[in-house]
């Protein structure tokens, strides 16, 4: 009789969940002057935001094409970015904002982003994720503390917080 009961619990029990496949994501080496940030995805609307990197005293910046010093100085968030919808979204920079300890809030910077050549306004298509970088000038007293992402359209947003420095 014991092994007719531990048949049927067997069957009662519910079945083991499978775990849902990765794609591996081979590491790669921070850039120069880069801090990793270890930080949980945040979404607002449909899109998802994950901050992986931090640069905090950025002096100037170059490209291909130019050179720019800042008024103050310039940051950079290195993030992901994940539409999660079933159709495409879009993605505006300038609605992206760095927060910092006064409670102040700063645009990223029109002029780094294009010597940058990072993506200003962008057409997500559905479930794409694109890696990029977010350029701020802000006054050279300035401590960073978060940064705010909003969809578009957007919602309530959703802050992440920075490394202190």
């Amino acid at each position: 009789m014991a092994a007719g009961v531990a048949g049927c619990s067997r069957h009662d029990a519910a079945p083991a969940a499978k775990p849902t496949p990765t794609y591996p994501a081979p590491p790669r080496p921070v850039r120069f002057g880069e801090v990793p940030v270890t930080a949980p995805t945040v979404r607002d609307g449909t899109l998802q935001f994950t901050v992986i990197g931090y640069t905090g005293d950025i002096s100037e910046i170059f490209g291909s094409h130019a050179e720019w010093f800042p008024k103050g100085r310039y940051v950079a968030v290195r993030l992901v970015l994940e539409n999660v919808a079933r159709t495409q979204q879009s993605f505006l920079a300038r609605r992206q904002q760095l927060v910092t300890a006064d409670g102040r809030t700063y645009s990223p910077s029109r002029d780094a982003m294009n010597i940058k050549r990072q993506p200003l306004d962008q057409l997500i298509g559905s479930e794409v994720r694109i890696e990029f970088d977010l350029y701020f000038d802000i006054p050279k007293d300035a401590r960073p503390v978060a940064i705010r992402f909003f969809a578009d359209p957007p919602g309530r947003g959703a802050s992440v917080p920075l490394p202190t420095q």
